[in-house]
């Protein structure tokens, strides 16, 4: 770590912290904006993602391997044992060969029996071998750069999926028998269905709010109050639901790429209501969905009228009393930020912190890491520079291809060629409910943290000043999830190599939302938890892994508990809502007005 201060990466001159332009011998116009324009209509056809940075990807790849004869012999011979194994296949004539080819664990293409028949079991076969070998054929090759190796195996996957024989009508089995019993009307579904989410994409109209999830009075219907408002959050106090409470409220900031009641679902399915029910206060940040006009927004005002204008809204209400503070996703990256900030400061308004599928290190944040790089960074600043915001739809894409064979193929399978529609669920439903980003502080995210890696490497600066995460003295509970393709567990586990203080590890089954919203009872949940004391060693999470409690059920009973001895042990009456003597009053009814901002 650096001892001197860094300047902030936002200066009003240099907004996106890119270098000034060399000086010329001769004076030129700039033509830069021609550039820009150039770029964001490219943008508009490729979804934000940089051609550059693709073929520059298959050209580090292919000329490497160009130039490693060994390497091309092992994937002629591969390929030659690979086809002798489907020529066997070919030529077996009983009725349930040996299948040579597997599909990875969590791909469900090929599940149905069908596939298991001649001649369906073939065309699997063969494209489950054409799969492993471009597994083995993208591997890396001695000399090219490590991401160039993992992007260029990503965008294979990516054509692999598109080009399944899952995705063919005739050659996927399931769609033949559905076609053959229902005599094609399957199809006319599909083909309705089809010609309704055309409309709505021509006509850019949402698709309407299915029946039983009604934004709060089925979802996000926990009782509340929003007790504070500025222009970029407003925030919700929820009523009490016992006689007494924790003297230590809690203050959770959701991510602002989606809506905050990923938190507060069905009340089976509502964090909010397991923790009021329970006991404590809860304040919730709802961000307000910006638009083009807040395109000079920063990350840093995020964390002074986001976290600390609500922290000080919260101090007025419940005077006297510390907070339990906790941040999802990129709200748990930004409550992080402000943690440090006041921990510098001397600021000791936490008793806790709870970090919730949240990264503070970005070396390994996989997948999404494959699209972050100078080039592509700068591709969709220009976007961005256009719009003013990275629109919802151009988020939503990205995140479909990291799963493209559930997201995307596999949905379109269902929905137009077996003619059905997926079920709602509370979870669905959010996940439709998206937010845009303003230009500015996307950028900064992107530039400080995912590209340059700034806040675990001692050069992120917060008013001038580095900040560390090193001097945090709360106790921290985290949480990981197995299959997140967004903040994989791995890299929300680093928490423990830039921290001293006690930290607590849940690794639970599930996604980066599934996997928190994790209410108990619910079917086949599971955890791995362990504690790291001041003063322990490192542990790395393999080792963590191997040596943490096997836990069954819901971690939120665990952490209620957590969250129970490290607050006082007197209960209180609960709070007023709101605070009108501090010029806090109650506003209007939970979940308030910016959640429904479009």
């Amino acid at each position: 770590m650096t001892d001197t201060p860094v300047a902030p990466a936002a200066a009003p001159a240099n907004p996106l912290g890119c270098p000034p332009p060399e000086p010329r011998d001769v004076e030129l116009p700039s033509f830069d904006t021609l550039n820009r324009i150039s770029r964001a209509l490219t943008a508009r056809y490729t979804q934000g993602i940089s051609p550059h940075a693709q073929f520059n990807a298959w050209f580090d790849w292919l000329s490497h391997l160009s130039r490693a004869p060994g390497r091309q012999l092992e994937l002629m011979a591969l390929a030659q044992i690979y086809a002798a194994r489907l020529a066997g296949l070919a030529l077996h004539d009983g009725a349930s060969p040996a299948l040579p080819f597997e599909p990875q664990p969590d791909d469900r293409r090929f599940g149905h029996p069908g596939w298991r028949k001649a001649p369906y079991y073939y065309f699997a076969q063969a494209f489950l071998a054409q799969e492993a070998w471009w597994r083995e054929a993208t591997k890396l090759v001695r000399g090219m750069q490590p991401k160039d190796s993992a992007r260029t195996a990503f965008l294979a996957r990516q054509l692999l999926d598109a080009a399944s024989p899952s995705n063919v009508p005739w050659l996927n089995p399931q769609i033949v028998e559905r076609t053959l019993d229902e005599h094609g009307a399957n199809l006319a579904r599909g083909l309705k269905n089809l010609w309704e989410d055309w409309q709505r994409a021509a006509t850019m109209t949402p698709a309407p709010t299915p029946p039983g999830f009604e934004l709060g009075k089925d979802i996000a219907a926990t009782p509340g109050q929003v007790v504070y408002r500025n222009d970029l959050i407003e925030l919700i106090q929820y009523a009490p639901a016992t006689p007494n409470v924790a003297a230590e409220p809690v203050l959770i900031v959701p991510a602002w790429i989606m809506k905050y009641y990923v938190l507060d679902l069905l009340p089976e399915h509502s964090l909010v209501r397991y923790l009021v029910d329970r006991g404590f206060t809860v304040f919730m940040i709802s961000w307000r969905n910006p638009t083009e006009k807040d395109r000079d927004i920063t990350l840093d005002h995020y964390r002074t009228n986001g976290v600390m204008a609500a922290l000080d809204a919260v101090n007025a209400i419940v005077p006297d009393a510390k907070v339990h503070a906790c941040g999802y996703c990129i709200g748990g990256t930004l409550l992080s930020i402000a943690a440090a900030t006041m921990a510098r400061k001397g600021d000791t308004r936490f008793a806790t912190m709870t970090l919730l599928a949240a990264q503070t290190d970005f070396s390994e944040a996989g997948d999404l890491m494959l699209f972050v790089d100078d080039s592509q960074v700068a591709f969709l600043e220009d976007m961005m520079w256009d719009q003013g915001v990275l629109d919802t739809k151009q988020m939503a894409a990205a995140f479909q291809i990291l799963r493209s064979n559930d997201l995307i193929w596999s949905r379109l399978t269902r929905q137009y060629l077996l003619g059905e529609r997926d079920r709602e669920t509370d979870l669905t439903v959010w996940n439709a409910d998206q937010t845009r980003m303003p230009y500015r502080m996307h950028s900064q995210y992107l530039r400080a943290l995912f590209l340059e890696n700034r806040l675990t490497a001692g050069r992120y600066a917060v008013e001038g000043k580095v900040i560390t995460l090193k001097d945090l003295r709360m106790p921290i509970f985290a949480v990981g999830t197995e299959t997140d393709h967004i903040a994989p567990w791995k890299s929300v586990y680093k928490i423990a190599l830039f921290t001293d203080t006690e930290l607590t590890f849940v690794l639970t089954n599930g996604g980066h939302n599934a996997g928190i919203v994790s209410e108990p009872g619910h079917r086949g949940r599971h955890y791995l938890a362990g504690t790291r004391h001041p003063g322990d060693q490192y542990v790395d999470p393999v080792a963590w892994a191997a040596h943490a409690a096997h836990l069954e059920g819901s971690w939120w009973p665990q952490w209620a508990s957590w969250l129970t001895t490290r607050s006082s042990a007197e209960r209180v009456a609960p709070p007023a809502m709101g605070a009108a003597a501090r010029g806090l009053p109650p506003l209007c009814p939970a979940p308030g007005t910016y959640v429904n901002g479009h």
